[in-house]
């Protein structure tokens, strides 16, 4: 059987030899229509990967945010709650300590207020945050240090401040005498222990430890909280343990808090552009339709110049299944190579497309050559030759051998 198929196709590369210029014509239809699905399904990827490389910027997928619900559902109506829940420090260590993977803890309200500094009469304006070690190693220091866990654990009257604030307070062009200085936030003297780096258009901003704050007053701030997987492929996890946790360790956990992640922009985005890639491709498919008519016409044609030759195949012993097979191995292999041809001018046409795309919108923006991509031609061109090319094949294999010889 192998042999078999093996001399078909050999046979159909010989005829698509002795009638190139006549085949080329015949399969321009799947060609065009190969071609644009290749640089619709490659810029389309290049698309995905823009946007997916966006979202990773501007949202963290390692994020696991613990958002309080300030409303609740009473006969399926929303209702406000009395009082907002609250997460203490104490309670997020031992959240954070009951997880099976690693991971960062954050904890962080700010509030724009007007601070002082002891002994002098200046107001300034600045955002006051409260937040912990592990914000603050994401922050890059100018001069001094950064809160320790002592100074959380023991809410140590200490803060960090930017640059914007210590120009303001400063006599000195390196801000050396900032340090050590205290500033009066909330009523409470802390002592200035850092400087850190920050554009200089940001406004005036103070950081100091968050179990500086009491309950009382948390209760009346909005404190985010969230937690940061060390790997992308913990998120699930992590966020089934906090879930399970908060459930269980906290009164009305699973109803005053909801656990989120960031996974959700990415699969908004490859929905859309799953929606994009089939509409597309519906429309593409009718050139590739076409192209599929232009190989029906070539072997209807081949089996009229053949008559003969399949009558004289058919009269020394060719059974049914073998001129099928034959005519079915010719649409396979023009089908092929208009596939190829088309795959071909599809990447040469999308290298000329995307430069003038970057030139246009200023983006970035590539197109995307993935395996998905080769193997929707491969299989594009073995359907549109195997549902095009049986009618004729059927036609060349019911012919009777006695007319098919007479006929000339």
């Amino acid at each position: 059987m192998l042999k078999k198929i093996l001399i078909s196709f050999s046979s159909a590369i010989r005829t698509i030899r002795s009638r190139f210029f006549h085949t080329v014509l015949s399969v321009l239809g799947i060609v065009i229509g190969v071609a644009s699905l290749v640089g619709i399904l490659s810029l389309i990827d290049g698309m995905e990967q823009y946007a997916n490389d966006q979202i990773n910027k501007t949202t963290s997928l390692k994020a696991i945010l613990i958002a309080r619900q300030p409303d609740k559902m009473v006969n399926n109506v929303r209702i406000q709650k009395d009082s907002l829940p609250i997460l203490t420090y104490a309670q997020l260590a031992a959240l954070h300590g009951s997880l099976s993977r690693p991971s960062e803890k954050y904890m962080l309200t700010h509030q724009g207020m007007e601070v002082t500094m002891p002994g002098d009469t200046q107001r300034i304006g600045a955002v006051a945050s409260g937040a912990l070690t592990a914000l603050e190693a994401n922050i890059n220091l100018k001069s001094g240090k950064r809160f320790s866990e002592n100074d959380l654990k023991n809410s140590l009257p200490v803060a960090l401040v930017n640059e914007s604030f210590a120009r303001k307070v400063s006599r000195t062009t390196d801000f050396s005498d900032v340090t050590g200085k205290k500033v009066l936030v909330y009523g409470q003297e802390l002592t200035i222990i850092g400087i850190t780096e920050a554009d200089t258009a940001l406004p005036a901003q103070v950081y100091y430890p968050i179990t500086l704050l009491s309950t009382e007053q948390l209760l009346t701030r909005r404190v985010d909280y969230a937690l940061e997987a060390k790997n992308v492929e913990d998120v699930q996890l992590l966020k089934g343990e906090a879930e399970t946790w908060l459930r269980e360790n906290v009164p009305n956990g699973a109803e005053d808090f909801a656990v989120r992640t960031n996974e959700f922009r990415v699969e908004q985005a490859a929905q859309g552009f799953l929606v994009f890639r089939v509409i597309m491709g519906f429309i593409v498919g009718i050139s590739v339709v076409v192209g599929g008519i232009g190989v029906m016409n070539v072997l209807l044609i081949s089996v009229s110049e053949r008559t003969s030759e399949i009558g004289v195949r058919k009269a020394v012993g060719a059974k049914k299944r073998d001129i099928l097979l034959q005519f079915l191995s010719e649409s396979v292999t023009i089908s092929t190579f208009g596939s190829l041809l088309g795959l071909i001018v599809g990447v040469l046409g999308t290298l000329v497309i995307v430069p003038i795309v970057k030139a246009l919108t200023k983006v970035p923006f590539q197109a995307a050559y993935t395996w998905n991509t080769f193997i929707i031609i491969a299989l594009v061109a073995v359907v549109i030759g195997v549902v095009f090319g049986t009618y004729p094949a059927l036609r060349a294999a019911r012919l009777d051998p006695v007319e098919a010889i007479r006929r000339e």
